[in-house]
């Protein structure tokens, strides 16, 4: 809200320069304006042109779900797993006659759907620029080759113009490209129009390749940015002042209920992004945080009979999903939040735009992701489990999981509402074992309390760990990244055992969950440090590196030190 906008997306501005929404023409030229609209089709000598803006996301995909659209290239996203109601969006895919996807992966929901996959280039394998919020246009260089047959999107998109025998689309590199962009926002400029980088537009490939970052606009004759937009006042209207849109406050258009009590907030955390297409292949990105979870109040969790570590259900009128119950003083009353990122293939059942409802705003055509009535009631497990493997398993079939990548395979929090015929039998099969062969127990170290309901196993080959199951009436007690941290290593018949229990030894410290995770750093050496005498966040990273990197986990090390001080003066 307000005259700056704080965007959510890196290089959101620079795609907004090139046209990149629905209701606009590139370099920030507007399909309903009748100037703009001539301007662009004289500069490009286009025959059609646009007549009126497009349709916005949520709105498209109603579309196809009428069979109004009969074919639709999706770049970059994952419109399955993010828009609400995200189940019609899959059903609207899978009756559309031609679905194209360009991604740097095939194994999203989208992806599924989709009849053709053009491989992408990665952000680290393409060349170009970005803007950031403050204008400030920066040039990419990639620092891997493209793998395969992988190409940049603008590639992409010109080789596919001139298979169908469009002109203009015969680029040699990305350079051309951008001169071709700074031409047009120069074009019969004159000062009217705020976005103009004509400056840039004569760039030859080398001064290109060595461009400094710069703040539009850049007006032809100028290679030097503008660090203030209206330092001199005036803005770019036909009166030259600025343009007041008064706005009426719309109330949600979902509403709690007695069946749905509480709101629903969805959003990203620290360390993951989007739908997980690429951050979920990173194991070090899952350490801090790796399976779903609601964030409650006590006193809600307490209502709703849910209780910290165990499994809620989360319903709507729309869907329903299963998440680990995180209960913190953090969360306001009434109030729940759910991370946006968990789906397939990473989690069963956790994806929280299938509660959403497709309501959204008339102007921008943002959908209501941050107000959805829910219920939350216990999700009834007759069973939790813990797996680590260095094989992926197969996990189809239980009402729970979410499987998270390792440093040396994989790890998985499981449960299901009934018990399996033989806990043994699953060990086998989840840790890559011949179910029906007897001999393969003697590759198992096992564990087994028969009157609490707990069982262990743990499978090692020649001495080295490949895997561990460990399950539970309750949620399991274990060390969960030094478990996992354990797969392939060789170990003693001391160690072999502490994986059993699923703790480290006196001789090897659990770090507990990790807090950083540049430096795996985990709370347990955080609050040792707090211990010996640190007082700061930077007092903590001058004795265990925690927060001295990205510092994205200086916040939560700050309220570790404020608990720790709340307890040591009680």
């Amino acid at each position: 809200m307000g005259p700056f906008s704080i965007t959510g997306q890196p290089n959101a501005m620079g795609g907004r320069e090139v046209g990149g929404l629905a209701n606009q023409l590139a370099a920030h030229m507007e399909i309903t304006n009748p100037s703009h609209h001539d301007l662009v089709r004289r500069f490009w000598d286009a025959p059609t042109m646009p007549e009126r803006p497009g349709m916005k996301a949520v709105d498209l995909f109603r579309a196809v779900g009428r069979g109004e659209v009969k074919a639709v290239w999706i770049m970059a996203t994952n419109p399955v797993a993010s828009l609400p109601m995200a189940e019609t969006v899959a059903e609207a895919l899978r009756t559309c006659p031609l679905v194209i996807l360009s991604d740097v992966t095939d194994t999203t929901r989208t992806a599924a759907m989709a009849d053709v996959l053009l491989p992408a280039a990665g952000w680290g394998e393409k060349d170009g620029t970005v803007t950031n919020s403050e204008r400030r246009i920066s040039r990419q260089r990639p620092f891997l080759p493209p793998p395969g047959e992988a190409r940049p999107d603008w590639q992409i998109v010109a080789q596919v113009a001139q298979k169908m025998k469009f002109r203009g689309f015969d680029y040699p590199n990305a350079a051309a490209v951008f001169r071709e962009h700074a031409a047009l926002s120069a074009f019969e400029n004159n000062g009217t129009r705020d976005f103009d980088i004509g400056g840039l537009a004569s760039l030859t490939d080398e001064a290109y390749d060595t461009m400094e970052p710069v703040q539009w606009p850049v007006p032809k004759g100028r290679r030097q940015g503008t660090a203030r937009l209206f330092g001199k006042g005036g803005y770019f209207t036909a009166t030259g002042r600025g343009h007041f849109v008064p706005t009426l406050f719309r109330p949600p258009a979902s509403t709690p209920s007695a069946g749905y009590p509480l709101v629903m907030n969805t959003g990203r955390i620290r360390d993951q992004w989007h739908t997980m297409t690429r951050t979920g292949m990173v194991p070090r990105l899952l350490v801090h945080t790796a399976e779903p979870f609601v964030e409650i109040h006590p006193e809600d969790a307490a209502a709703a009979g849910v209780a910290p570590a165990t499994l809620a259900c989360v319903e709507s009128p729309h869907g329903c999903l299963i998440a680990r119950v995180l209960p913190t003083s953090r969360q306001s009353r009434g109030t729940v939040f759910v991370p946006m990122h968990w789906t397939a293939p990473y989690a069963a059942c956790a994806q929280p735009d299938s509660l959403v409802a497709n309501h959204v705003d008339p102007v921008s055509g943002q959908p209501e992701l941050k107000h959805t009535p829910v219920r939350v009631t216990p999700y009834a497990a007759a069973w939790y489990g813990y797996l680590v493997t260095r094989r992926q398993p197969r996990l189809d079939g239980f009402g729970y999981w979410a499987l998270a990548l390792a440093k040396d395979g994989w790890r998985a929090e499981l449960a299901d509402r009934t018990a399996p015929d033989s806990f043994p039998r699953l060990a086998r099969a989840l840790l890559g074992l011949d179910a029906d062969d007897p001999a393969a127990d003697d590759a198992l170290l096992t564990y087994h309390d028969t009157a609490g309901g707990e069982h262990r196993f743990a499978h090692f080959r020649e001495n080295r760990f490949e895997g561990a199951l460990m399950t539970a009436p309750l949620p399991v007690a274990a060390g969960r990244t030094w478990l996992a941290d354990q797969l392939g290593e060789t170990l003693s018949q001391t160690a072999r055992h502490h994986v059993l229990a699923g703790r480290a030894g006196a001789d090897c410290p659990d770090p507990g969950a990790i807090v950083c995770a540049c430096f795996e750093i985990g709370i347990h050496q955080i609050t040792d440090a707090i211990a010996a005498g640190a007082t700061s966040v930077d007092a903590v990273g001058t004795a265990v590196k925690a927060g001295m990197n990205c510092g994205s986990c200086r916040a939560e090390i700050n309220r570790i030190l404020a608990q720790t001080a709340i307890k040591q003066a009680v």
